[in-house]
């Protein structure tokens, strides 16, 4: 079988192109093509090199995985390793997945034409079957993907809560939310936020309807009737934020008395946990009325404010 070095070049040039593709789709990045190309003709002379067998160090792990930590940086230009890091692994996933597709189309198409030498394929019609297998799992890639975060999402996402404070309670739908890092400045306590309207059952609406004169201290106690005021006012925080997009805020909160978490089969208890009052919708839809951190499920075997009561 004759072999052209540049037929080598210019299909291992589409592959790795359509690799580096797929790999900053995923990651939703904002691509540059000219520095994929360069990238992809990076990883086309490897294979030439590797090819002719020019030096032995090519053929060496440690160089292809060298080669593939450049490849991901000339691409995609990370700000810092974690994001390189990240790109690495999505790179060889999306890799592992295009090369698997490829092959299993030659084996279908002509496996009599397969032929490796030093890690590289060369056949009849690689071209073709190349830039078809990558289409392949190019689709395979993004189905898989979309299916994993949907699933996640619908049933790792969302839990159901029930506040408790004094004798009142009332139940809510929270969104499991990692930016949900709010804390008690001074005793370090975690922070749910919580919708306003759904907590005239369990707080007076005197309180709920004058929540910036409060927290601006701007409200008169004859405003509100004091054996109210009194009873509340010892378990009321002033949480700073800037999450909820709005910079240098402050957020209205009160200790509950416990809150119970739903998930799945389990029931949690957590204790020790400040309310944060938003007074705006959390959803558009209504799909969610609260927002519980992750940091404080996560915490569950070793963190102080949590009591399993699962049975």
């Amino acid at each position: 079988m004759t072999i052209y070095l540049d037929v080598v070049l210019i299909e291992n040039l589409c592959m790795n192109y359509i690799i580096l593709f797929g790999t900053g789709y995923i990651l939703k990045m904002k691509l540059k093509h000219i520095r994929l190309i360069a990238s992809a003709l990076l990883g086309g002379v490897y294979s030439i090199l590797a090819y002719t067998n020019v030096l032995q160090i090519y053929s060496n792990i440690i160089a292809k995985i060298l080669l593939s930590i450049v490849m991901v940086y000339i691409a995609y230009n990370p700000r810092n390793i974690k994001l390189l890091t990240k790109q690495i692994i999505i790179f060889y996933l999306t890799s592992f997945v295009f090369g698997g597709c490829s092959f299993a189309l030659l084996y279908f198409v002509k496996p009599q034409d397969i032929l490796m030498k030093n890690g590289t394929y060369i056949g009849t019609y690689p071209l073709k079957i190349a830039l078809l297998g990558g289409i392949v799992g190019f689709t395979i890639t993004v189905i898989a993907f979309k299916t994993v975060k949907y699933r996640l999402s619908k049933n790792d996402m969302f839990c159901e809560i029930k506040i408790f404070f004094g004798q009142k309670s009332i139940n809510a739908k929270a969104m499991i939310d990692t930016g949900n890092l709010l804390k008690d400045p001074i005793t370090r306590i975690p922070v749910i936020v919580v919708e306003k309207d759904i907590l005239y059952e369990i707080i007076p609406c005197k309180i709920l309807d004058n929540l910036e004169q409060i927290v601006g201290g701007d409200i008169r106690e004859n405003e509100i009737y004091e054996e109210e005021f009194v009873e509340y006012i010892s378990k009321f925080r002033v949480i700073p934020f800037n999450s909820l997009g709005k910079q240098n805020g402050l957020l209205l909160g009160f200790k509950a008395s416990k809150v119970i978490t739903y998930i799945d089969a389990n029931e949690e208890e957590l204790k020790n946990v400040i309310i944060g009052i938003y007074d705006k919708k959390l959803s558009k839809k209504d799909k969610y009325n609260a927002l519980l951190g992750l940091e404080i499920l996560e915490g569950s075997k070793e963190n102080e404010f949590i009591t399993s009561t699962s049975k």
